[in-house]
Parts: structure tokens; sequence; C-alpha cells
């Protein structure tokens, strides 16, 4: 019954008939449309603020308020389900990398052309982070990551970076776990400092021919690590 109710009211907010910063009717309203309890309305409500879509204020003016749900809001959300879509459904390496570079290369030509320069100071602060000695294998994976972030983020359109949050941020973690042990730091650290290098020069052909690269790299590496793992056994 919450969930009926978070989606009936979630439903609402979508077509509209609910607007940003509207007060939603009382629990005790809520409670007789639906014609259940008052802790049934007040689950379906934290089910709606879990979900950044409505936002609590307390005190005489205070109630249940329909939320300006973010950009950023709702990446953290979309990382999380692309997390677990992955791990939960199995999905093979290939087919992983193979969406997450095409989603990235899709951004290309926009940062290249867009770029500013606290993108290109990002990149380059990922590429210098992961040329350091002593870097651990958790904090390279974290730093490429991040570099590949700036990367999209350079694009500067909210709607791509939302999209492209789960192929990066939940993707690209299982792809580094699967081939930390097999990889050349020194050659993945190449590579970005040519994308970032391309980018820097509105070079978009040159930085999508190195991320393609890129991902041939990643799944050979892939291939080479379930390889060797197979003839172990």
């Amino acid at each position: 019954m919450p969930v009926r109710i978070a989606e009936g009211i979630r439903d609402a907010i979508v077509e509209g008939r609910l607007i940003v910063d509207e007060r939603l009717p009382s629990e005790q309203e809520l409670a007789e449309k639906f014609g259940v309890s008052g802790p049934t309305v007040r689950e379906a409500l934290k089910r709606l603020a879990a979900q950044s879509l409505i936002r609590t204020q307390r005190g005489a003016t205070g109630g249940a308020f329909v939320n300006r749900l973010s950009y950023e809001e709702a990446r953290d959300q979309q990382v999380t389900t692309s997390t677990l879509l992955l791990s939960m459904n199995a999905v093979d390496f290939e087919t992983a990398c193979e969406a997450r570079y095409a989603l990235e290369r899709a951004c290309v030509p926009f940062a290249a052309e867009r770029r500013g320069p606290d993108h290109l100071a990002a990149m380059r602060a990922e590429i210098f982070r992961q040329g350091q000695p002593g870097l651990s294998d958790e904090s390279f994976c974290a730093s490429d990551v991040s570099f590949h972030r700036a990367l999209v983020d350079a694009a500067q359109n909210p709607i791509l970076s939302y999209q492209l949050a789960g192929a990066v941020e939940a993707m690209q973690p299982l792809m580094n776990m699967i081939t930390f042990t097999a990889r050349s730091r020194e050659r993945i650290v190449a590579l970005h400092a040519r994308i970032a290098d391309t980018i820097e020069a509105r070079d978009a052909a040159r930085a999508e021919a190195t991320l393609a690269e890129l991902a041939r790299y990643t799944v050979d590496l892939a291939r080479d690590v379930r390889a060797h793992r197979n003839a172990r056994r």
C-alpha cells in the first residue's frame, strides 16, 4: 500500500498536477483519501523523500513539499541504480565496456568545443595523481573515474552528465576491478594525457580516436585476464 500511494503522488508530480514547492495534503488528508492509516502514509512519504521528490519542514508552516530535484541528486541515484543492475544481472564485460565508451564518445565533440580551464585542470590533476609512485590500486581506480567524470563534465550538458553518471561512475569501477592486475598504469596515463591534450586543442576527432584506443586496450586486458584465469584452472 505505501508503494501505491508513493507512486500516485510521484505520478502527480511528474505530470505537473503537483508543482515545485507546492505543499502536499496533510498526512490525515492523505490517509482519508487513500483509506489507509497514518503510519502507511508516513512510509509512503519516506519513500518519496528517499527519491528526493519531496522535502519535509517542521513548524506551523511545515509539512511535505514538492522538491526541486537537482541533476546532482539524480546523478547519485543513477549511479546506485546502474551499479545494482550491473551486479545483479551479471552483465558481461564486453557489453558494459561497449556501452560505457560509446556513451562517453558522445560527449567528446561537446567537451572539445566547450571545455573550460577548470575542466582541463581537473583532468590534468588526475593525470598527475595517477603518475605518483606508491599510489594504491584503489586510489588509482578512483582517480581514473574522476578523470573521465571531468571529461564528461567538460561537455557542459547536465542531461548528458546525468545519463553518463551510471556509465562512468558505476561501470568504470567494475571494469577497473577486473583489469587492474594486468593493466599498465603508464599506458593508461599516456592515453589520458593524449585525451586531455586533444580536448585542450579542441581536436574532437583525435580525442575520440584516443578514447577508442583506450576502449580496445580495456577489452583486450579483460580477455587476457580471463585467459590467464582459465589457464590456471
